[in-house]
């Protein structure tokens, strides 16, 4: 049996994907009950507690950030049964993640991370972009699962890896995003339309995946709604991706600069909405 915790808008569309295609039952778990009895719906059975998704062999988390992440863990060690492995699938920090998966270890609970990238709807369609993080015979056991919610799964290295490399696809993400809100206000006070602007840059050599995903989407028609990876999410990740320059002693002094923009359009009242509500406060609309 397998398990689930945590059915947001990417974790309940992960579930319903690993639900359907993987061939085994699936309990699943969310502190919101409109979230376990979708997850029903789409095939799952639903559990009480963290405590009783302990008796799945496997249990996959998507969760804000690892604090839950931490105190999930417990629960879930504290669980009598407990599950053998345990599949963090949140962006978390990356000593935090570490630590957790020493302190497993000792308990006899194995760990892996393995974050996710692209957008809502490819956590609907189970062509999420899958970073992991864990040894070679763990990664080998846990692919038809993950296959199961993603096109792609890249072994990342060892534990802690997977993180690594979903934080920094996130810093470049965010780091696009201010680029082209930027571009786009400076074409707009030149008096280039918005949307002409945006399809010429996908000819050339400024295209990109935000460009046509994410910018397109929202920037042109001035809406970012709230519930789509809002704006204290980003900062959320763009701060580990911060920590692990510091660490590092990597000035990073462009993602600085995007944190600033982000720090001020939250403070400028868009604190849930989609983070490119940026542009509002570059062109001094917020």
């Amino acid at each position: 049996m397998l398990g689930f915790i945590g059915l947001g808008v990417m974790g309940g569309a992960m579930c319903a994907n690993l639900t359907r295609k993987s061939g085994q039952p699936v309990l699943a778990f969310d502190q919101m009950p409109a979230a376990v009895a979708a997850a029903v719906e789409h095939g799952a059975r639903g559990a009480s507690g963290v405590a009783e998704v302990g008796q799945a062999d496997v249990v996959f988390l998507s969760l804000p950030s690892i604090t839950e992440v931490e105190a999930v863990a417990e629960e879930l060690l504290a669980a009598e049964p407990r599950p053998r492995l345990l599949v963090d699938m949140s962006t978390s920090d990356v000593s935090r993640t570490r630590a957790l998966a020493e302190r497993l270890a000792s308990a006899g609970m194995q760990f892996v991370d393995a974050p996710v990238a692209r957008l809502r709807q490819a956590a609907k369609d189970g062509t999420l972009l899958i970073t992991v993080g864990g040894t070679d015979e763990q990664v080998a056991e846990l692919r038809p699962l993950l296959e199961c919610m993603g096109t792609d799964i890249v072994h990342a290295g060892g534990i802690g890896n997977g993180q690594v490399l979903k934080i920094l696809n996130n810093m470049v993400v965010f780091l696009n995003s201010n680029a082209l809100a930027e571009a786009l206000a400076i074409g707009r006070a030149a008096g280039v339309d918005p949307k002409l602007l945006f399809d010429t840059l996908t000819l050339g050599s400024a295209d990109s995946f935000v460009l046509r995903k994410s910018a397109m989407a929202t920037m042109v028609p001035d809406e970012f709604p709230e519930k789509m990876f809002p704006t204290v999410y980003a900062i959320k990740d763009l701060a580990l991706a911060l920590r692990l320059a510091d660490e590092a002693g990597i000035p990073a002094e462009s993602a600085r600069r995007t944190m600033g923009l982000l720090e001020r359009t939250r403070d400028a009242g868009y604190a849930q909405n989609y983070y490119p509500a940026m542009i509002r406060v570059i062109e001094g609309r917020a």
